[in-house]
Order: structure tokens, then sequence, then C-alpha cells
């Protein structure tokens, strides 16, 4: 039987990335997966991709930000039967824009606290009450900016790490209903966003000294290999974990200082 056989789940930016691997490994595992995502063109695509291949794969257009977008979506998930798993996995950041905190602008720092840390409020405020009908596995994720100190992304870590004791307080919270809450933290996994934030041609990373220096297993890491991680903190493999913050990073967090990789 598959893990995720007759499970419901949302993947918060499930069309690309990171969520999209998620996305094909929780329909692969035989979830009924619901992708919410701004990006029509990669979520609708993505959907029907697998849907030709037998999976149960749903797109619905949603601003995470947005309330009643996101109450749409909810809804969505009460007329397919209920909810499972919330997979808050969309995030944000601003290459260039974020930085230290007196060199933020106010409409940029808004930015990311809406995305990164408001959809995960809304996608649980409305979501948990109906997951409470069954129980279910909350999955939010941080990063290593939310569990160290990491220079010049100071938005950005504020939201990572404001999610990280989130995710603790949702699992005392809501433990006894059978709702349990996990963090992954992921860093240096080889995304279209980290690609970004680390151009080839920037003076002031050297991509090679970071993985030789801060990464002890030399290499970036994959987001099939966090979509594994997520299908087991949502399955029945992980029924006693709840609150538990997991540093998928290769390592990166136990190496210190990030800024001396330059």
């Amino acid at each position: 039987m598959k893990r995720l056989a007759g499970k419901i789940a949302i993947i918060t930016g499930g069309a690309s990335g990171i969520g999209a691997a998620g996305t094909r490994k929780f329909a692969g595992e035989g979830a009924t997966v619901v992708i919410a995502d701004l990006n029509e063109t990669a979520g609708n695509a993505l959907a029907a991709e697998l849907t030709a291949a037998g999976q149960d794969v749903r797109f619905v257009k949603c601003d995470v930000a947005n309330t009643g977008q996101v109450k749409a979506v909810i809804d969505f998930c009460r007329d397919l039967g209920g909810l499972d798993i919330i997979y808050n996995n969309a995030g944000v950041y601003l290459a260039g824009a974020d930085g230290r905190i007196t060199d933020i602008e106010e409409d940029i720092w808004d930015k990311v606290i809406a995305i990164n840390l408001k959809s995960v409020y809304l996608f649980c405020k409305y979501g948990i009450p109906l997951m409470l009908e069954r129980g279910g596995s909350i999955i939010n994720t941080a990063s290593s900016a939310g569990m160290i100190g990491i220079p010049n992304c100071d938005a950005y870590t504020a939201t990572k790490g404001a999610i990280v004791q989130l995710t603790k307080s949702l699992a005392a919270e809501y433990g006894r209903y059978n709702i349990r809450t996990n963090c992954i933290s992921p860093a240096a996994i080889m995304t279209p966003m980290v690609r970004q934030s680390n151009p080839p041609d920037c003076d002031a990373f050297d991509e090679n000294a970071f993985l030789k220096l801060r990464t002890p297993l030399r290499r970036y890491g994959t987001p099939e290999e966090i979509a594994d991680l997520a299908c087991y903190l949502a399955s029945n493999e992980a029924t006693y974990l709840n609150g538990t913050v997991i540093a998928a990073d290769g390592g990166i967090t136990i190496n210190g200082d990030l800024s001396k990789a330059k």
C-alpha cells in the first residue's frame, strides 16, 4: 500500500522547486495533492502531467498571503472530503532587496513576512479546524537561517526563526488532537531561487569555497531529498514525531558562521 494512500494534502508553492518535488512525491505515494500557488502555467502543467500518469493532483491559484484565497483552498479540500496534510512550503528570498535590517525597505520587509510567515498562519488558522475531524500532519519549512545567524538577509531570517518557534507551539497545542507539527530546515538545496541568490559571477560569494569549507557533504542537496523527508513526516512512519525541527542541510548548521565562506 502506498504511504499516503487516501490522504488529502495541500502543498503551498507546490508548482516549482522543492514544492514541485513534494507534489510529485506525495502524489506518487497515493495522496490527493492540492497545489496552492500563484504560478498558473507551472501549476496547471504539473497537475496535468501527473493526472495523465494516473495520479490525483489539483491546482488552485492562490496568493498564500491572501486570506480569501487561502480560505478558498481550504474549502476546495473540504469539498474533496477533508484535509490530512498541510505542507507549508511556499517561501521567498529577495536577493538584492533583503539585507541588513537598516537597509531593508519597509515594503520588502512586509512582502517577505507575508509570503514566508503570514502564509503559515493563514493555512494553519483555516486548515486546522478541518484537520481536527481526523488528525493529520503539518509540515513547516524553515531554513538554516532560522537556526543559526546568517548575515545580510534579515527579513528572511526573521521569518524562518519565527517558523521554527511556531512549529513548537503548534505541536504543543494540537498534539492532543492527533495533529503533528514538524519543521524541515533546508539549506543549500539547488533550486532556481538558490541559484538566483548565489549567481556564479557574484564577487561576494565563492561557491566552491562554500561547498568545501561550510558543507560537510561537499555538495548541494536536491529538492527530491527534501521531498522524501516531507513525505516521511506526512506518513504513518512518523506518528511519534511532533515539534521536531530537522536540519536537512548536509551539516551546514554545525559549521558555524557562513560569512567566513567568501
